[in-house]
């Protein structure tokens, strides 16, 4: 005889604000189970009033990420039986975010400080301008293409302790959308993109820790795209003090 499969015991964060604590459920544990088929179990089977987002359930839209076992990650990917501790879980909003109600974060200062970035397109050219071409071979080219698929899930930011330590640091998202602006040839705000990354929050404050690497979902280098900026800043600093 097959033996039955154990329950999961899992701790979910419940509360709004600043305020909350950890609720426990039993959950039947399944083949093939990801950490999203738990909580829509819990949701579904043992209470309706538990918030949580997700929306396309296979890993492009980055929606449903939380904190599974300490570690940020995108849930409908994770499957339980890789992540779980003696039948255990432990999931959470995303840190260094404010939680608006059990699992959902607040992303707006997210998604603030890609402003603060200048990480935003400036455009060259308007709609009605012939289209110039793009040579992707060359090496500023291939440097934007290397961040071009960040969904804005916010992995890299929860996994910062950059940003755990010092919520005014733009965080690894925003910089590095920065980077890939700053390499793409038809993007109009090269100067006021490094001001803005070299200024207070900016990527100098990278303790380069590589957390954000790490944990990138879809296996991206925040890291290296900080660095690229800090080389560039520093250059810019430099010209500056030159044509002064």
């Amino acid at each position: 005889m097959v033996a039955e499969a154990q329950n999961l015991k899992v701790s979910v964060w419940r509360g709004t604000g600043e305020t909350g604590e950890f609720e426990t459920f039993d959950v039947p544990s399944r083949e093939s189970q990801t950490v999203l088929d738990v909580v829509s179990w819990i949701q579904q089977q043992a209470d309706p009033t538990l918030t949580y987002r997700f929306a396309c359930r296979v890993g492009m839209c980055g929606s449903c990420a939380m904190m599974v076992n300490g570690i940020p990650r995108w849930t409908c990917r994770t499957h339980v039986k890789k992540v779980s501790e003696n039948n255990t879980l432990r999931i959470e909003p995303l840190r260094n975010m404010p939680v608006i109600k059990d699992l959902v974060a607040d992303m707006d200062p997210f998604f603030d400080k890609w402003v603060s970035a200048e990480a935003l397109h400036h455009p060259t050219s308007t709609r009605n301008d012939a289209i110039t071409p793009v040579d992707a071979t060359t090496p500023e080219r291939q440097a934007a293409d290397a961040g071009i698929e960040c969904i804005n899930c916010g992995i890299c930011y929860a996994a910062c302790d950059t940003v755990a330590g010092n919520p005014d640091y733009l965080g690894p998202a925003a910089l590095q959308r920065a980077w890939t602006l700053l390499n793409d040839a038809k993007d109009g705000g090269r100067i006021a993109i490094l001001d803005a990354v070299s200024g207070s929050g900016g990527c100098h404050n990278c303790h380069s820790m590589g957390s954000c690497t790490r944990y990138c979902p879809n296996e991206l280098d925040p890291m290296s795209a900080i660095a690229g900026l800090k080389r560039e800043t520093f250059r810019h600093a430099l010209r500056r003090k030159r044509d002064a």
